[in-house]
């Protein structure tokens, strides 16, 4: 309270008490300034007669009230022009100034002093308006969430990438608590600051980071998210990659001579004899028979393993989404994939080799569900189709398997459920993905069984 009534000071105008306004306070002063005159008019006619008289003191009063008047106009017009400039920077309105001020001059100084705070007021906002848009342009353009919430908890504030993160509109969302649009979370500090935000099935975890600021003199919260999934995927790549070079030399070391050897012994087999040494001929040859398919399967598995370690940096041309799908359509031949065009032909800048890579994983993924011993209808059923959704272009695969029944692992490398799988597809349509800026999306279809895996590029990326 004592620093609020500090920061209000006034400073008085004149005596305090009861007393007249300023103009009239002015205009009683001046008209008792011409009592004298009146007076020594009167004592200089007073042995003229009644008429002279009369006709002094008239001519005295109205030349009196003239120059009361030309006083109060000279006083008063030129404090009421800086009044009406004062209140209109009270406005925001900075195109006012007085004229006709001067150095060494009451009032003069007074308008000058008036002009330069205008000047200098015009001025801070100018910088602060440009300070404003340049922040807006950059959260718009940030790919990081941005939240502001007031003090009970309302929405005040969220870029584009926090719209597109949470599935909101900010004209929906303003000033709704943060509980009726779900990220109430976001407020309530944790012991573990990093949490798992949007759907689908990609592992992204994001970074909260809160701070305080005050509005309009309303104290707020700055809620910050930083996306921290890729990275740790980027570096967990990274792992797989030397541990597989590593692997990769000392297995292929191994793998050679083994299957050289077991084919050369299978060579070298002598005839079949009695009833005895045919048996064992038998279980020799089918056993350095599975010691060449095991060496073959090995080989196989790291070299598509490599496949997944060695991904070029993208080449992007630009490409239109719908020839790409029919074009992955048409490449599946175990189950007829349906194509569902979309609204609006869209082209986006890709490298067409790797999303059309993507793309055959996730196709092939789908019918291995939909023809797989889990399936739940004889009738595979594989839909492909594109669209815009929230900023992103949107290509999805739809099929009537029996769904995700573990989530957690579907993006880990070498994991797989099927018997003839490597567990890259994948994490290959991730990795081509993110090297686009975009993600993979897989989950449980809503009314129905089976999945629906999407492949996500964002709209910077469209023309």
């Amino acid at each position: 309270m004592a620093s609020d009534a500090t920061a209000r000071k006034r400073v008085a105008l004149g005596r305090r008490g009861r007393r007249l306004s300023f103009e009239r306070g002015l205009r009683h002063k001046l008209w008792a300034m011409g009592v004298p005159a009146v007076g020594l008019a009167t004592m200089l006619l007073w042995d003229q007669g009644w008429f002279p008289l009369t006709m002094g003191l008239l001519c005295v009063l109205a030349v009196w009230a003239i120059v009361v008047s030309l006083v109060m106009e000279s006083i008063v017009r030129p404090l009421q022009t800086l009044a009406n400039v004062i209140a209109a920077l009270r406005e925001d309105d900075f195109s006012f100034r007085a004229r006709g001020g001067r150095r060494n001059d009451a009032v003069g100084d007074l308008a000058i002093e008036v002009n330069t705070l205008a000047g200098m007021l015009q001025a801070q906002r100018g910088s602060a308006m440009e300070a404003v848009a340049l922040a807006e342009r950059v959260m718009n353009a940030m790919q990081t969430p941005v939240l502001a919430f007031d003090g009970a908890g309302r929405v005040q504030m969220l870029n584009p990438a926090a719209e597109r993160t949470f599935g909101l509109r900010i004209g929906e969302v303003l000033g709704r608590s943060g509980a009726e649009v779900g990220l109430d979370g976001l407020l309530v500090p944790t012991e573990e600051e990093s949490v798992s935000l949007g759907t689908g099935t990609a592992g992204a975890r994001w970074v909260v980071k809160r701070t305080g600021f005050r509005m309009r003199g309303v104290p707020h919260v700055l809620v910050v998210l930083s996306e921290v999934s890729s990275a740790l995927r980027e570096e967990e790549r990274n792992a797989w990659r030397r541990l597989v070079r590593v692997m990769g030399h000392e297995i292929n070391n191994s793998l050679t001579p083994i299957k050289s050897i077991a084919g050369s012994l299978r060579g070298r087999l002598p005839a079949a004899g009695g009833p005895a040494a045919n048996g064992v001929m038998e279980d020799l040859d089918r056993g350095l028979g599975v010691i060449e398919n095991r060496a073959e399967s090995l080989n196989r598995f790291l070299q598509a393993y490599r496949q997944l370690s060695g991904l070029p940096k993208p080449r992007v041309a630009m490409i239109p989404v719908g020839t790409l799908v029919e074009r992955v359509a048409h490449l599946e031949r175990g189950v007829l994939v349906r194509v569902e065009r979309g609204r609006e032909e869209i082209r986006v800048a890709v490298d067409e080799d790797q999303v059309q890579q993507a793309l055959i994983n996730l196709v092939k993924n789908a019918v291995e569900a939909a023809i797989g011993p889990d399936a739940l209808t004889s009738q595979a059923e594989v839909a492909m189709g594109w669209g815009v959704e929230r900023g992103e272009v949107v290509i999805w695969v739809l099929d009537n398997g029996p769904g995700i029944t573990n989530p957690d692992n579907l993006f880990v490398p070498f994991y797989t459920t099927k018997p003839q799988g490597t567990g890259i597809g994948l994490a290959l349509a991730l990795q081509i993905a993110e090297a686009h800026q975009g993600t993979v999306r897989l989950s449980n279809r809503v009314g129905g069984h089976g999945c629906r895996a999407e492949l996500r590029l964002p709209l910077s990326t469209m023309r």
